[in-house]
């Protein structure tokens, strides 16, 4: 059996997360188009009958304009060491520009095939895709170049194929059953924040975390304690809204896609609180995966 861990890397926002989802054909990870939406690195393992591949959600690379932005880029880093494969992912509605030569001359250090996927093909049109394929071919000696729609599932299917090529032969990494690397707490967490980035102000989403306090589960029914963190008041204000509305409104979206889930009703009790001690702010770095942000 082949197998190997395969990293995604790329900008923010160019669809690294829905790859991953659609390579699964699962929800695994959360997306939304603000920057700093995957925090975390993200393992989802991918199996069939004659291989097991590990794929590798990564926070997207920029410039950091604070230290946050400076932890997640040494996470997306890291992520590329010691793959088997990078699938280098742009927005090809966009074009390719001074942030992606900036990711390539970088992982390309790294001596690791590389397969350029150009996402977002639904946005262009044929004539302007083919131009930037016979353009992008010349910018390094990718292994591939596949123009993809990761949302519409487009061409994902050949790409998972070709992927398997690249895979050493040495037989299962991690035994059957075993799909994620993320526990059911973090997936509850993290769609709860999901629906925050979806539906509040810019200024939120590198200010928010979120943690479980407790999910007890019931024979019909599972119930959750969940706690939104910021780290400033008027941060709070906007996450509760008028008269508390945003805040059902955040509660009312994800339970609906917690339920589909957990496959039972479920009740959820949001909470929103500000730092106010220093175990409060421990925590609250840790929850964001960033605990070693002070030293930073």
């Amino acid at each position: 059996m082949r197998s190997g861990f395969i990293s995604i890397v790329g900008r923010p926002n160019v669809g690294k997360s829905t790859l991953l989802n659609s390579l699964l054909e699962t929800k695994l990870a959360i997306t939304s188009d603000k920057m700093g939406t995957t925090r975390n690195i993200i393992e989802g393992v991918y199996e069939d009958e004659d291989s097991q591949i590990i794929f590798v959600d990564t926070p997207g690379i920029h410039k950091p304009l604070h230290k946050l932005g400076n932890i997640l880029n040494k996470k997306a880093y890291a992520s590329t060491e010691n793959v088997d494969l990078i699938l280098f992912l742009i927005d090809v509605s966009t074009g390719f520009g001074k942030g992606d030569q900036f990711i390539l001359n970088r992982i390309k250090e790294e001596g690791i095939p590389i397969i350029l996927v150009m996402n977002k093909v639904d946005a262009i049109k044929k004539d302007l895709l083919l131009k930037r394929i016979d353009e992008y071919k010349d910018f390094y000696s990718f292994e591939e170049i596949f123009p993809i729609s990761a949302l519409k599932n487009d061409n994902v299917e050949k790409l998972l194929k070709a992927v398997k090529k690249y895979l050493p032969n040495e037989g299962k990494i991690f035994e059957d059953d075993t799909f994620t690397n993320i526990s059911t707490n973090f997936y509850v967490s993290e769609i709860i924040r999901e629906k925050v980035l979806q539906l509040t102000k810019e200024e939120v989403p590198h200010a928010v975390t979120c943690y479980v306090e407790k999910i007890e589960y019931a024979k019909r029914k599972v119930i959750i304690n969940a706690v939104l963190v910021v780290d400033r008041d008027h941060l709070k204000k906007i996450i509760i809204g008028n008269h508390g509305s945003m805040l059902k409104r955040i509660g009312t979206e994800a339970r609906r896609e917690l339920e589909e889930y957990f496959g039972k009703t479920v009740y959820l009790e949001n909470f929103v609180k500000t730092i106010d001690n220093w175990r409060d702010r421990e925590r609250y770095l840790k929850e964001l995966g960033i605990d070693d942000l002070k030293k930073n």
